[in-house]
């Protein structure tokens, strides 16, 4: 038995496919620069076609926010700079396209991987992906197809790239990953589809041989090699009670999301387009707690024009049945880049020009997507806010550029709702400290989990090596969660969270404790979370949250909730 980190539930028990990708062998040699250069150019445009074909096939069961991550491979494809590079080795040095793919390729991945910041090392990984696929075509070696799979498999691999996993069909019922973590881009995408994984399983590799038989548990984070029958009917077993449990859950699609004790809250889930509008509600969403509108403009060639905004805006308001829909205005900068845009270099751009700081810097930008929402807002319940806030000034602006656009709307003769709530993401140290102060300004908060850790605990969140620190249930992460809630209640705005710590089962009890009114989340964790509300008691909850908070680790809080939990 081998163990990793759970990293989207489930059980599987099937046949080992092994990953195993081609040994890409470079040999320098003297070439003729015309012929290498068409070789290069016609490698380039099957890898381009490649690419494409891959996200086609995505696109049939990803969301559109996951599928951006195609996009990305295709600029890096695309890129001049790296095929001027390559042509110029090419016709400088004479030697074989190949061998100049190879070295370019990997002095980028060198500079790019050395630096400090999480936007670098993720543009490292597009690299290598895209001049893998390169070379292979270069050298005519097949790359795997996993949409070929013809019998129930689980993928074993070192990685999966997103190419990868889109290709993963009906018979990939799960995967194994030597190295990895819960916020991946395999991890997510396998939540997506619904499949089993555990990820960061050291020794996968060496251990696991072609074909043979293994269990995948992800529900503990563990993968059982060659099983004797016994061990099997025992998994048989859990995989059945786990379906089971999945579709007992299907009961409460329709159910109100109210404690033992009649406290009602309510749960909602995360979109990146109008296609994850349906998950939601199949799922039993009671709203959308955060639309990701970046993929708007990460999935076209130019800034989305207001129509073309106020359009999509329009249809998911419209879909949604007059349930809440809170919109984030533009969140780019850090690791979201636009092929049009060129932004500012920066040692740290997670911490520099990027969603609202852009904002009310191109308010031209701003101004449009405002004008789209405010037009859309007669079509449902539409609620704003505003991320990356820092500071009171920084709100104040961005609500006076949004009253004025409404008020030329007005003049304009356009119909606007009356009863549009503006609002903040707080992921922002900072903004949680001085919540009370924000509350008087703002109409809600919603916590933005995700950024609020890695920036309190000073952690890069995709690291590897420092991927311990990521601590939800950290005590110094719960008191500014309470102080984000007490300034809001202080206040009487309401606040919610659409971070991933919204749909932890373990949370839930703390954030219901703490006086959480809005809980959004993936949308397959609907109805998981609905059953943890609906049989919790909110007084019980409170006193547990108030000794947890109490606490010096976050490994004594997670045993706290799980001795109450877990009687």
């Amino acid at each position: 038995m081998l163990k990793g980190i759970a990293a989207s539930s489930g059980v599987a028990i099937a046949k080992v496919y092994k990953l195993e990708q081609p040994v890409v062998e470079i040999v320098k040699k003297e070439a003729n620069p015309v012929v290498e250069v068409q070789r290069f150019n016609d490698a380039l445009e099957k890898t381009k076609s490649d690419i494409t074909r891959i996200k086609e096939i995505a696109a049939q069961r990803l969301s559109e926010e996951e599928l951006a991550v195609f996009d990305a491979h295709l600029m890096m494809a695309s890129d001049p700079d790296l095929a001027s590079q390559i042509v110029g080795m090419i016709e400088n040095d004479k030697v074989n396209a190949d061998y100049a793919t190879d070295t370019v390729a990997t002095s980028m991945i060198a500079i790019f991987e050395s630096m400090d910041n999480d936007y670098m090392r993720e543009r490292a990984a597009d690299i290598k992906d895209v001049t893998f696929r390169l070379k292979c075509n270069l050298l005519g070696l097949m790359i795997p197809d996993l949409s070929l799979i013809n019998e129930d498999s689980v993928v074993v691999a070192y990685d999966l790239t997103p190419s990868d996993t889109a290709q993963l069909n009906t018979f990939a019922k799960g995967f194994a990953t030597a190295i990895g973590g819960r916020t991946s881009h395999s991890a997510i995408m396998a939540r997506s589809l619904e499949i089993p994984a555990v990820v960061g399983c050291a020794g996968i590799l060496e251990a696991a041989k072609h074909g043979d038989t293994v269990i995948l548990d992800a529900l503990e984070g563990e993968v059982i090699l060659n099983p004797d029958d016994a061990l099997i009917q025992k998994y048989e077993a859990k995989a059945k009670a786990y379906v089971e449990e999945k579709e007992a859950l299907k009961v409460l699609k329709t159910a109100k999301s109210i404690s033992t004790d009649g406290h009602q809250v309510e749960l909602a889930g995360n979109i990146g387009g109008v296609k994850d509008v349906e998950g939601v509600l199949n799922n039993g969403g009671e709203g959308v707690g955060l639309f990701r509108t970046e993929f708007l403009y990460m999935n076209a060639d130019h800034f989305p024009t207001e129509d073309e905004q106020f359009e999509a805006y329009k249809e998911v308001l419209t879909n949604m049945g007059g349930r809440k829909v809170v919109v984030r205005t533009l969140d780019i900068g850090g690791d979201k880049k636009l092929s049009y845009f060129q932004f500012p270099e920066e040692m740290n751009p997670f911490l520099g020009y990027r969603a609202i700081r852009l904002c009310l810097d191109r308010t031209d930008i701003f101004r449009t997507q405002l004008r789209a929402l405010i037009r859309a807002s007669v079509f449902g319940k539409l609620c704003i806010m505003f991320p990356m806030i820092a500071t009171v000034k920084e709100f104040r602006d961005a609500k006076a550029i949004f009253n004025e656009e409404k008020a030329n709307l007005i003049k304009e003769g356009v119909k606007v709702a009356d009863n549009i709530e503006v609002g903040m993401m707080v992921e922002i140290p900072a903004a949680a400290v001085n919540a009370d102060n924000f509350a008087k300004e703002a109409d809600f908060f919603s916590i933005g989990t995700n950024d609020l850790i890695q920036y309190t605990m000073a952690a890069d969140r995709m690291s590897e090596h420092v991927s311990y620190l990521y601590q939800p249930y950290n005590p110094s992460i719960l008191r500014l969660v309470k102080a984000t809630i007490d300034g809001a209640h202080k206040e009487g705005k309401w606040a919610g969270m659409c971070g991933e710590m919204a749909g932890e089962p373990y949370a839930v009890p703390l954030l219901l404790g703490l006086g959480l009114d809005e809980f959004s989340m993936s949308a397959t964790s609907i109805l998981k979370a609905r059953k943890m509300v609906t049989s919790l008691n909110k007084a019980d909850c409170a006193k547990l949250a108030e000794e947890a908070i109490q606490l010096s680790t976050a490994e004594e809080v997670l045993a706290l909730v799980k001795s109450k939990v877990d009687k």
